[in-house]
């Protein structure tokens, strides 16, 4: 999914379909880099560049990338134990097969067996390369029945992770002695020694020797901010109810206050990105402000007419973000993990771990209340001042200021707690000091349709005859016929669920991912006459029909009451706020939430739902997930 540009002395990379060889990094925009095969320097533009296609070992079976989503919790648990063995040699960049000999000793596992690890994994650079791709036990090995399975995983709790201490061998001994009394056939020493091992260190040593000697080896020693010592080591992400009116983009008159969902670099204090929107935040805010943050933006700055670069890209190693409920969910998890992102959620009543973005977002809002339309931070700031009336910019030119302000000015002038403007801050970082290292070039994403759409809420659903069904509306492309009706292969009396992706913003298209080809297709609605609407405007025609008494809207009367809903708006839309920030965020949606992936060809005309009994009871009942 995730394909990423590596951009180091000695790397090859494509532009303009020729391959060059990195002779040297000059600076976070541009590189110096010879021809493969003319041996010719030229001075490429990072923006330019693309990574060559990795090649494979001979003795690797095909990599494939699963998606993480799509996993059980179990292989989901055994790739992320995979990860963890070979994390330090991956975080190390290059390291010798001294190392990676001892890195196999010290975790138990084979050095061919690592080496296997670190070459699915760079492929993609996602964990989810690491699932198995084995169907049921190896040749030889037998099921563990269920009985034993609770005889192991008790024993490791109660025996082995006790203040005791008992060793490997002594907690199989003691499984075995169990089992030999159950009457049941014991598993093999090493099954107990593998599933110890997947135990994190945090665990095995916070339950075995107590929390003072857990705290005292794991928690960092406390600086000015936790392990904050080089770039995108840690981005705090928070969200601020802007201290401005914003204007409508068709009439200029007031429709309210936006949110903002910022990412702060706390080395450097340098922006690494943001969303802004009228939508109330959420697990999608913080996902559009980390694909935002994480990739290059010379292409995004081009659009708002910016030259100053903003040379903030790549994976961080850890986020901390709001600990409230509606910023957690399975999706936004799930995706960091499979990125390698250490996801925090920042612990209540420590505000040590926001001090930085709160501060960021203040600063920020003091220069907003120079703006036309401020409401300044309080009533008695604001005085008579008359905050609509004055108010005289729209999203797309607040959107514009703001970036100016961060790239222009922020990031430029010394930042009291530095003693250096924080983009000086972030190049001593990437390229060192006399007296530190830097961190090099992150890397940069390539693929950046990919990277959205991990970061996009999900849904679990069959594909019927007509297609797909979401929140009442019917969704058909030709590339479902051949999952119609499809059996789960793991239950062959349930029919398979696949996972969805959709966009809040605009639902007349979903990303449908197809478990064979490992690719997202887009599929728009089954009748495309309807409108692109979002999913805050069917929740609210559904509420408009069952206050008026339906029982069970289908499809066609729930967009017969949007298009109600519609016209009320376009009249009312010259008398109320309310009704103008609705056709704001509407304009809104609709010129953001459509980069991804486009149709696969013309769809033909999908077959209508001619029978209630296609769908089997339960087989839609998912919900989104965060």
């Amino acid at each position: 999914m995730n394909s990423s540009l590596k951009v180091t002395a000695g790397a090859e990379v494509i532009a303009e379909g020729r391959r060059y060889q990195i002779s040297r990094v000059l600076d976070l925009e541009s590189v110096l880099a010879h021809d493969v095969e003319t041996g010719e320097a030229h001075r490429l533009p990072l923006i330019h560049l693309l990574p060559t296609l990795p090649l494979a070992h001979p003795r690797d079976t095909p990599a494939v990338e699963r998606n993480p989503h799509h996993v059980s919790d179990a292989d989901w648990q055994q790739a992320q134990a995979r990860f963890a063995v070979i994390q330090p040699l991956v975080e190390q960049g290059h390291y010798s097969r001294t190392e990676v000999q001892a890195r196999a000793q010290a975790t138990g596992y084979g050095t061919a067996t690592l080496y296997r690890w670190l070459r699915q994994y760079q492929r993609s650079g996602v964990a989810s390369a690491l699932v198995s791709n084995k169907r049921g036990p190896a040749r030889g090995q037998r099921r563990l029945c269920p009985e034993v399975n609770v005889i192991i995983d008790t024993t490791i709790q109660e025996t082995y992770l006790s203040g005791q201490k008992p060793s490997m061998r002594r907690t199989a001994l003691e499984i075995e002695r169990c089992c030999r009394n159950a009457g049941l056939l014991p598993p093999h020493p090493n099954t107990v020694r593998h599933r110890i091992l997947q135990l994190s260190n945090h665990t095995k040593l916070r339950r075995r020797e107590g929390h003072q000697a857990a705290r005292s080896v794991f928690e960092p020693i406390r600086g000015p901010y936790p392990d904050a010592d080089w770039p995108l080591a840690v981005w705090q992400i928070d969200h601020t109810l802007v201290d401005l009116i914003l204007v409508d983009d068709l009439h200029r008159r007031p429709v309210g206050r936006p949110w903002i969902t910022v990412a702060i670099d706390v080395f450097s204090r340098m922006v690494a990105g943001f969303s802004i929107s009228f939508d109330p935040p959420g697990a999608m805010s913080v996902g559009l402000c980390l694909a935002h943050a994480m990739l290059p933006k010379e292409t995004w700055l081009a659009k708002h007419d910016i030259t100053t670069p903003w040379p903030v890209w790549g994976k961080p190693a850890a986020v901390h973000a709001d600990n409230a409920k509606e910023f957690r969910g399975r999706m936004l998890t799930r995706a960091c993990e499979n990125l390698g992102i250490d996801l925090h959620w920042r612990p209540v009543a420590r505000p040590h771990y926001g001090g930085y973005i709160e501060r960021l977002c203040g600063t920020l809002n003091h220069a907003i209340h120079a703006l036309p339309g401020t409401t300044f931070s309080n009533p008695q700031q604001r005085g008579a001042y008359r905050s609509e009336e004055q108010a005289a910019l729209t999203l797309a030119e607040f959107e514009t200021w703001l970036v100016v302000q961060i790239v222009e000015l922020y990031h430029q002038q010394v930042h009291s707690g530095m003693d250096l403007p924080p983009l000086k801050q972030y190049e001593q970082g990437i390229f060192g000091t006399d007296e530190q290292p830097g961190i090099g070039v992150p890397e940069r994403f390539v693929d950046e349709t990919g990277l959205r759409l991990e970061l996009m809420p999900y849904e679990e659903r069959t594909v019927q005859r007509y297609g797909m069904q979401l929140d009442g509306i019917c969704y058909y492309h030709d590339v479902l016929k051949v999952w119609i009706n499809a059996a789960d292969p793991t239950h062959r009396k349930r029919k398979r669920k696949f996972l969805v992706r959709r966009d809040p913003r605009d639902i007349s298209l979903i990303y449908f991912y197809d478990p064979e080809l490992n690719e997202y297709f887009a599929i728009p609605y089954r009748n495309t006459a309807h409108p692109a609407i979002s999913i805050w405007e069917l929740r609210e025609a559904k509420h408009r029909l069952q206050e008026a008494g339906a029982q069970a809207a289908d499809e066609e009367q729930l967009f017969a009451a949007y298009n109600r809903l519609k016209a009320i708006e376009e009249a009312a839309v010259r008398e109320t706020k309310a009704a103008r920030r609705k056709a704001q965020r509407q304009r809104l949606h609709a010129a953001t939430a459509r980069p991804l992936t486009p149709h696969a060809d013309t769809a033909s005309v999908p077959p209508e739902p001619d029978d209630a009994d296609d769908i089997e009871p339960f087989d839609d009942l998912e919900e989104l997930d965060d």
